[in-house]
């Protein structure tokens, strides 16, 4: 397997002549006492922005305290990093001796004259394809190491070699996000790669447009391209009576017009298509559907993995996101709000 993986990656070398870079995503990475130099992923490096990690870590760490403390200055402990959770952006913190790090990584994928990159011949696919929706996938990142130790396949050892001086350039990039990142590359010049993802794509008159967000597997990506035809884009096009209907149950019914079951019968199509055979590109309706198979890489520096950067969108402020616990881990009543002051009759 091995193998062909190789060959698989070398072709799509000579197929994909550049890199096209989407940009920045987000994680969380802990390390404890007994992980040396490496850190384990806890909360997916697929956030937009690193505030929807740090929220990620403050949910991880209020279900910690709520569920597996094991007494109260243990959950003293952890509700202290949530309530700096809740106020700060912070990009470390310590709690109980595990160090937790909001971690930065480039996502990108290959790109060549036939577009941008399918999935590979050797990337997983299911033996039964599962097409029901209700169930879970496998979680993108699940008990990934980041060890910059590993040994490298030749393949990825090129595709590390050829990222390091990876950096930000042309002017559609602000001057300062371009200083960013060429500090980053003096600071954090080492490359880990991550595991490959799988993202829903469309093509527009400048090239390929996200159309989902990432999946660990082509065929999760898959379900979706499904469910945007069956239900999402016939919605948007309001050709569905409900939100409780999809294409394929309406026209089974015989009860819509003829201009409509024409229109309906085209995303029915495309949709079977998926299920016939794992197909990595559709046209319906003259848009271009196509499986990309994206890529991350994370920059290391001599104490690990890169935090995010100050040009890096921040998103929302800091809040609240859970109730309150007492030391005991109980519920506490959320407060109450005081008496609005009446400004009219002062």
């Amino acid at each position: 397997m091995e193998a062909v993986t190789e060959a698989d990656a070398a072709d799509a070398v000579r197929r994909a002549g550049s890199f096209a870079v989407r940009g920045p995503v987000f994680g969380v990475a802990a390390q404890g006492a007994d992980d040396g130099a490496r850190w384990r992923v806890v909360v997916a490096v697929s956030a937009d922005n690193p505030q929807e990690a740090r929220d990620s870590l403050n949910s991880l760490l209020w279900f910690k305290a709520k569920d597996d403390a094991k007494d109260r200055a243990e959950r003293r402990g952890i509700l202290a990093a949530v309530a700096r959770l809740e106020s700060e952006r912070v990009e470390e913190l310590t709690v109980l001796g595990t160090r937790y790090r909001i971690v930065r990584a480039e996502e990108y994928a290959g790109e060549g004259s036939g577009g941008i990159e399918l999935p590979r011949p050797s990337d997983p696919e299911p033996a039964a394809p599962d097409w029901d929706s209700t169930t879970l996938a496998a979680r993108i990142d699940g008990g990934l190491v980041l060890d910059p130790d590993a040994p490298l396949t030749p393949a990825q050892a090129a595709e590390t070699l050829a990222l390091r001086s990876l950096t930000y350039t042309g002017k559609r990039f602000p001057t300062p996000v371009r200083n960013d990142s060429l500090r980053a590359r003096e600071t954090h010049p080492d490359v880990v790669l991550l595991p490959a993802t799988y993202t829903l794509v469309e093509r527009s008159s400048t090239g390929w447009t996200p159309a989902s967000s990432m999946h660990p597997t082509p065929h999760e990506a898959r379900k979706t391209l499904e469910y945007t035809l069956l239900q999402f884009e016939p919605h948007r096009r309001r050709l569905l009576p409900d939100v409780h209907t999809d294409a394929r149950t309406l026209l089974a019914s015989g009860d819509c017009d003829p201009h409509t079951a024409a229109q309906l019968a085209a995303y029915v199509a495309g949709a079977d298509q998926l299920r016939a055979a794992p197909v990595n590109e559709l046209e319906v309706h003259g848009v271009v559907y196509r499986i990309a198979r994206t890529r991350r890489m994370l920059r290391w520096g001599p104490d690990g993995p890169e935090t995010p950067r100050p040009t890096d969108p921040t998103g929302q402020d800091p809040c609240a996101i859970h109730v309150p616990l007492d030391e005991d881990g109980n519920l506490m009543p959320a407060p109450t709000p005081g008496p609005e002051t009446d400004t009219d009759n002062t």
